[in-house]
């Protein structure tokens, strides 16, 4: 920095603090791009937590003496610090709870960032595959780190629940493999001249998750046996902060998500009545399964989601958005075996030269039905994820890095990706009942999550007029039943979501009540400025102002 941080003024204390914590978690600087990074991974072990705790700390002392200065008033650097702060704050109380003492999932933990880290680790010369083997070296020191967090997890009785370790011990099983392991697989296109080494790596690394599966499977998974797998309303709420970026009202949010559920399952019954007169929503939609359109095998099905944003960018760019050329550029992917069942979306590099990916998990299948896979890529591809997070890097220079990259809100992010699918829907891209179905298939799964994932962690009472076990207090297993009822997705997606639910308090629910405040903000917007309103140019300047927590997203958007 060309400043010293006592003059800092917002933008360059966040930017700062990204420099800062890149250096403590080098995947950040994988994803972002950066080469220099693709050697090393995080330390997670306990002190490891606490160091990069410290440095929010000293951010957001730092952040104090920023807003104070000349020029800190301005949009830019208010809105950034606002981010700044909300975000640390919020990080510093899931710290400071010992949360990081317990994290086990399906789907977000540090087993699954080592992982999942390689995906995007780059792979053109014989200098990256170099850093790969390093990387692959240090495996086993990121994963005692993890372990001997979870150990002390035990020791203070912080456990991690019983549900999500059991499936994430099957998930490392996977990865272990019975021939070769997911990390031998992947150094088979390295290079002829590093084969001995990157082999040699490969190995160090399956011997090490290897030996973390065992822990996991003979010592944790007892010791967590009778452990519950939610977490109640005082680990709630400090998780909903977390991922939404705000403190919410957690039972006007469950109220919501069953008069989302009403609207829905309405709509649902009219669109199903054209597909097969008289049939109910998932009756129709089982129909679909086998007699809908669909797409055979699985690099052809790769080919149809790339085309389909492809063609989404043609009509959407100049009419409803202005895309730079680089954000034009998205890839679909298909994702490595052994995940969790949901599709998910990778940014691009900060000079764009890895694009901004989608990845479909097959979880075996080779036939695709077509109304499950629209919605879901305008969603995380275009102009869903995609478009939003791309454009933050775009305009990274507007705005901070932190900004445009590592500050998200969870729910902001996910609330404009719904947001995007019921645009598809205003705009008539979901001009048939059978992909409109599917579209308020996917509609329904986001409200029932609110219900489920609120309901089950803070045991609420199911409402007396539900045709679903009224007047019951919700269980896992009540929420998985539910889920499954009222949901056209297979059962072994359904028993991954809940997985997900449970090890991933309040995440869930940040769709639907970020799409909520997404489109307050735009009403409100519309409404100061009437026929004057301009829906391009509001969606260009909310997609370049970064991200916040959904109070201030509503505030910031409502003066657009």
């Amino acid at each position: 920095m060309s400043v010293t941080l006592s003059s800092a003024l917002p933008r360059q204390v966040a930017d700062a603090y990204v420099d800062a914590l890149i250096e403590l978690d080098p995947t950040i600087g994988t994803y972002l791009g950066i080469r220099e990074s693709s050697g090393f991974l995080p330390d997670y072990s306990p002190e490891g937590q606490e160091e990069i705790a410290e440095l929010a700390r000293e951010t957001l002392a730092r952040l104090d003496d920023a807003e104070k200065l000349p020029g800190a008033e301005s949009d830019a650097e208010r809105r950034c610090g606002r981010l700044l702060r909300e975000r640390l704050t919020a990080e510093l109380a899931v710290h400071e709870a010992d949360e990081g003492l317990r994290t086990v999932s399906n789907m977000r933990s540090p087993v699954h960032t080592v992982r999942e880290v390689f995906t995007v680790t780059p792979t053109e010369t014989d200098e990256d595959w170099a850093a790969i083997t390093q990387r692959l070296r240090t495996v086993p020191r990121a994963l005692e780190g993890y372990r001997a967090s979870l150990e002390l997890g035990l020791e203070r009785k912080l456990l991690g629940g019983p549900r999500a370790t059991a499936t994430n011990i099957g998930q490392m099983t996977e990865w272990l493999g019975t021939d070769r392991s997911w990390f031998e697989d992947f150094v088979a296109d390295g290079p002829g001249t590093l084969r001995a080494k990157l082999d040699a790596a490969a190995r160090t690394a399956t011997d090490a998750l290897a030996e973390l599966r065992d822990w996991m499977r003979d010592v944790y998974a007892p010791a967590v046996a009778d452990a519950p797998d939610t977490v109640g309303r005082e680990r709630y709420a400090r998780w909903s902060r977390f991922f939404n970026g705000t403190d919410l009202d957690l039972d006007e949010a469950y109220a919501y998500g069953w008069s989302e559920y009403h609207r829905l399952l309405a709509e649902m019954k009219t669109e199903a009545d054209k597909i097969l007169p008289g049939a109910g929503p998932w009756e129709a939609l089982a129909h679909l399964d086998v007699h809908g359109e669909h797409i055979e095998g699985v690099e052809e099905v790769r080919v149809w989601l790339q085309k389909l944003m492809d063609e989404a960018i043609e009509a959407l760019d100049g009419t409803h958005f202005e895309l730079a050329e680089r954000v034009r550029k998205v890839e679909s992917r298909i994702a490595p075996p052994g995940g969790a069942a949901a599709p998910y979306y990778t940014s691009p590099s900060e000079d764009f030269s890895r694009p901004g990916r989608t990845w479909l998990p097959t979880m075996g299948a080779t036939r695709f039905p077509v109304y499950d896979l629209v919605s879901t890529w305008y969603h995380e591809g275009v102009p869903g994820h995609h478009l939003q997070i791309a454009q933050w890097v775009h305009v990274a220079d507007q705005l901070s890095r932190y900004q445009a990259t590592i500050g998200g809100v969870s729910a902001n992010a996910e609330g404009w990706a719904l947001y995007a699918e019921r645009l598809m829907d205003e705009l008539g891209f979901l001009p048939d009942p059978e992909r409109r179905l599917g579209y308020l298939d996917a509609q329904m799964m986001r409200a029932c999550r609110v219900i489920v994932d609120i309901g089950m962690h803070l045991e609420l009472e199911i409402p007396a007029d539900s045709e679903f076990h009224p007047g019951e207090r919700w269980t896992p297993e009540l929420a998985q039943e539910f889920f499954g009822s009222h949901s056209g997705r297979p059962a072994d997606f359904v028993e991954s979501e809940l997985t997900r639910y449970l090890s991933m308090p309040a995440q869930a629910i940040g769709y639907k009540l970020g799409e909520r405040a997404w489109l307050l903000g735009r009403e409100n917007a519309r409404k100061a400025h009437g026929e004057a309103f301009d829906a391009k140019a509001w969606h260009m300047a909310a997609l370049s102002q970064g991200s916040l927590g959904l109070d201030d997203l509503v505030d910031e958007l409502s003066k657009l």
